[in-house]
């Protein structure tokens, strides 16, 4: 008989660096297409929670099973391909948009496909040439975007974001938000969005906030 395991889930995680608690004993679990949105008060410890699930941070106690599998047992670079964290503050490398959105495929050693690069662009409305500018020519919302894209160029099968569109209008917030949404409507990739935006949080399934005391679930977006 199968057995049927969340495609991720989170097993009383907590986080006490230097004897100091951040998050204590947080629940999660996720399966395919799911979208949750995380709020919660600053210092909380969302974006640690969602680093910890990436497995940038290590937990001082609790266990992450990825497909029925605990993650410290799993290649952590195949992991992060499959599990990926878009950070709140974008870091971009090398010289040129180019640059930063052709990693995901020299990191798979795959021919870069320019055409796929350029409509990916377009999906988050920006333009075909903007492959060729130097990161340091992008405006904050044009590097979200950019950094947003290089999480989805291969898309994983869980994506974390920490407040990816707090850089961008309104026009380009609702972009974002509907491409996410659609992600795991139509693709089924699992979403977890660090947000305090409501029109971000109408798109979500679930909302959960983060508090000292654990994970509280809210009630359903209308």
């Amino acid at each position: 008989m199968l057995t049927h395991f969340p495609l991720l889930d989170v097993q009383e995680i907590s986080y006490s660096p230097d004897g100091s608690p951040l998050l204590a004993s947080v629940s999660l679990t996720l399966n395919a297409g799911d979208f949750v949105l995380l709020t919660g008060p600053s210092g909380s410890g969302k974006s640690t929670l969602l680093k910890i699930i990436a497995s940038l941070l290590t937990p001082t106690t609790g266990n992450i099973l990825f497909n029925g599998q605990p993650i410290i047992q799993l290649k952590a670079e195949r992991y992060r391909q499959q599990v990926s964290y878009c950070f709140q503050t974008p870091v971009l490398f090398g010289d040129t948009v180019f640059d930063n959105l052709a990693l995901p495929w020299q990191i798979r050693q795959q021919k870069i496909d320019r055409h796929k690069l350029q409509s990916w662009l377009q999906k988050v409305n920006l333009p075909a040439d903007i492959l060729d500018k130097t990161t340091e020519q992008l405006s904050g919302g044009e590097k979200q975007r950019v950094a947003l894209l290089r999480n989805l160029q291969f898309l994983p099968d869980v994506l974390l974001l920490d407040e990816i569109t707090s850089a961008l209008d309104e026009e380009n917030k609702q972009i974002i938000n509907q491409l996410v949404a659609s992600l795991a409507a139509e693709q089924g990739v699992a979403v977890v969005w660090i947000s305090h935006d409501g029109a971000e949080i109408s798109q979500a399934q679930r909302v959960l906030t983060l508090t000292s005391a654990g994970l509280r679930s809210e009630h359903e977006p209308a």
